[in-house]
Parts: structure tokens; C-alpha cells; sequence
């Protein structure tokens, strides 16, 4: 097996951030066309700490607010007056997401989408990767061509839930900046809406089809992202933290709604060689949703982040976050705890995905007197970097290097 240790990629680069002159428009022409350059929006990194004025893609000066449809943030410029918020730039994706990216060597992008249903009895969650962050066959690969390590991971939790992960090359990527294809799955924007066609082949032990339409009805759009690294190698955009989802997948049972929540992540680096460990959470509250981000950097600093956001859109950062609290250990003892008032003891009330460095699970806490259910992770990356554990990665993760479209 190749050596899976990871080498430094050198200095931090503080340089996620475009060219300015591209400017997206909502079309998919030429999504059928070999991935190449050309309009595609190369991602770099941008600290935290810019405080410049936000331009528009096509260098216009804007205020940090609204986009159509959406509401208003709570940010001024960048994170210079210790907001952790800041108005989403460099890839194109302001009033909508952006899949036409150009993604460095090291680096990764994903666009994660999740909802669980009106009863609570069953959850999905989808994350479209260029530069797989989980995949052993990128590791092993060195981590040189992220479009060569890509994958729409699907993951269905409840009865007959399973979970598919197939890593695969260039020759199956397609990108537009609306639509993102990956071998025989794809994930679009259209009219205003987020929609997965899913045709995947679940990972062992239970192997079968998996087929059918997930669609994200978003309230609104934020226009914020935040950086969790000062020097802005690594961003989360959280698109649309309340949204309804519909599931519609050719499985008993499998056609139901429910709240649902979408964001992405974007990266210069491996996450593994900035951060020892996170928690993140979102919380649906009766005016929008709260979301919780806490993580240790690998030089022992940390990110403590809560974040109101309204049905409109609006997002604002809570000053004083309720306190972290500990949960009980997942099945793989991955430590775990959330954000919840003082006083009340925050538990699993379903199992979603377990692994031996990551969890994920629905999470009954509190928040500001109001008892919520919603969707938790808890990610050791310290596990992550061990050698062994990529062996039994490659047993869920399967790797198929060839692809033809019709």
C-alpha cells in the first residue's frame, strides 16, 4: 500500500479567492463537455482578517447585505471588526451556489445537503466532492488532482438505510456553474431549488441500488460565509441553513418530507493538517435555524462560532453562545458534545453514521428555552491521519477510474 503519510504543502497560503471579470449567469451549457479550464473559477485562499471592501465578480463595490429574495447580514467587511461572518466571495456563489470550480492541488470543495422527516423516523444526506476529503485513493494519490478524486456521497439512515461512497476520476466529472455530475448521479440549481438525481451502488454489507430524486426547497439564501482558519484556507458557506426536502427513492418507504439544510466547504489545504477536531451542528428554532461550529486548530488555538439565521436569510452571530456540553461517546468512542442552555444534558435520538474517526447523528438539545432536534457531526482527525485506518476506508469507498457519457 503507497505511503499515506501526508507531506507539508509548504507556507499557509493566504492568497478562497478569484480573478475578478467572471461572472456567473444560470445556464448549463457545455455541462456535457470534457472538464477543462476554461470559465471555470480557480479557488484560493483569503484571511480573515481582509479587510477590504467586497466586490462583485465583476469588480463592482457592494454592500455586505442582501441577495434577491434573502435577507440582510449581520457583517461589515471581512472579519476586521470581529465578526465572524463575511459576505461570500471569489466563487461566484453570492446568490447562488457555484459549481464550476477549479479546485488546487490539496485542496477539496463539497456541497453537503441533509434533512431528516416530519416524523423523525428517517434521514439522507448527500455531499458532492471535488477532492474527496474522506477518500483513502486521494490520500494514497498525494492529494495532486482533485478532479480526479470525485464522488457523490449518499447516505440514507432509518429502515433500509445505506450508504454509497464511490470514488471516481476525471473522465466522470461534468461541471457547469449550475450543475455538477459525477458518473451516473448529479446534483443542480434550478429554479431556486437544489436537486440530487441519485443512481448510485451501496458500499458493503448491504449492496444494492440506489435511485431516485432528493429536492431542497431553501426559505431563502444567506449571502455570508465565515473563515475557520485566519488565514482563510478553509471556508464554510452556509447557503441555506432552513430548508424543506423532499425524498423521493425507489425503496419502500423512501418518499417522505421533512426540514432540511444546505452548505458547503471549501479548502487549500487537507483539513488534517489544520485541524486536530471539530464539532458542527444545525438546529431547525422557530424562526429559522442556529447553528453551532467549534473546532481545535492543529496549533491548539480555537473556533467557537454560534450563528442565528432567520427565515429570510438574515445571520447573525450570537455574542455569548451557550455553553459546550458533552454527549456520550459515539460507537466508536468518537468524543462528542454541542451547544445547549445550562442545565440541560443534549442526547442522540438517532444514529446516523458512525465510523472510526467521524459520527454523525440527530441530536435533541436546547437553545434559548426551545428543545430542538437536528443534525450533529463530530470529526477526529488525529484518528484520521492514521495509516490503518485507510485500508478499511477503501473497503466503503471503492474507487472506479473509468466512465463514458453516452
Amino acid at each position: 500500500m503507497p505511503d499515506t503519510h501526508f507531506p507539508d504543502a509548504g507556507p499557509v497560503r493566504a492568497d478562497l479567492r478569484s480573478d475578478t471579470g467572471v461572472r456567473g449567469t444560470d445556464h448549463t451549457v457545455g455541462v456535457r463537455q470534457p472538464v477543462s479550464g476554461l470559465a471555470r473559477i480557480p479557488l484560493r485562499a483569503e484571511p480573515a482578517r481582509d479587510d477590504r471592501g467586497v466586490q462583485t465578480a465583476d469588480g463592482a463595490h457592494i454592500d455586505t447585505g442582501t441577495v434577491p429574495g434573502g435577507g440582510r447580514n449581520a457583517s461589515g467587511r471581512g472579519c476586521a471588526d470581529g465578526n465572524p461572518l463575511r459576505s461570500a466571495r471569489g466563487r461566484g456563489d453570492l446568490e447562488r451556489p457555484n459549481f464550476n470550480l477549479d479546485v488546487p492541488a490539496n485542496g477539496y470543495a463539497w456541497w453537503y445537503l441533509d434533512g431528516i422527516s416530519d416524523d423523525g423516523s428517517r434521514a439522507v444526506s448527500v455531499i458532492a466532492f471535488i477532492g474527496s476529503v474522506f477518500s483513502p485513493w486521494y490520500a494514497w494519490s498525494g492529494r495532486k488532482s482533485p478532479e480526479n478524486h470525485v464522488c457523490i456521497n449518499v447516505a440514507t439512515y432509518g429502515p433500509g438505510g445505506r450508504f454509497t461512497m464511490t470514488d471516481r476520476g476525471r473522465d466522470a466529472l461534468r461541471q457547469s456553474e449550475t450543475e455538477f455530475i459525477v458518473g451516473p448521479s448529479s446534483m443542480r440549481w434550478e429554479n431556486g431549488e437544489l436537486i440530487v438525481d441519485v443512481n448510485e451502488v451501496s458500499s458493503p454489507p448491504l449492496i444494492s441500488r440506489v435511485r431516485g430524486t432528493i429536492r431542497v426547497t431553501p426559505s431563502a439564501l444567506t449571502s455570508v460565509e465565515m473563515p475557520l482558519t485566519p488565514e482563510g484556507t478553509h471556508i464554510w458557506r452556509p447557503f441555506a441553513p432552513t430548508c424543506d426536502i423532499r425524498v423521493d427513492l425507489d425503496a419502500p418507504g423512501w418518499t417522505w418530507s421533512g426540514h432540511g439544510y444546505f452548505d458547503a466547504n471549501f479548502g487549500t489545504r487537507a483539513l488534517e493538517q489544520d485541524f486536530t477536531f471539530w464539532t458542527w451542528g444545525r438546529y431547525p428554532t422557530g424562526r429559522g435555524s442556529t447553528c453551532f461550529y467549534d473546532a481545535t486548530r492543529i496549533d491548539g488555538s480555537e473556533l467557537g462560532v454560534g450563528i442565528r439565521f432567520d427565515d429570510c436569510g438574515h445571520a447573525e452571530a450570537i455574542a455569548a453562545p451557550p455553553p459546550k456540553t458533552r454527549m456520550r461517546r459515539s460507537l466508536w468512542a468518537v468524543a462528542r458534545d454541542t451547544r445547549a442552555d445550562p442545565g440541560y444534558t443534549p442526547r442522540q435520538v438517532k444514529p446516523m453514521l458512525d465510523a472510526p474517526f467521524y459520527c454523525r447523528s440527530a441530536v435533541r438539545t436546547q437553545i434559548d428555552g426551545e428543545e430542538t432536534v437536528g443534525v450533529h457531526e463530530a470529526l477526529d482527525l488525529v484518528r484520521f491521519r492514521s495509516s490503518f485506518l485507510k485500508p478499511m476506508l477503501a473497503v466503503r469507498v471503492p474507487r472506479r477510474r473509468g466512465w463514458r457519457f453516452d
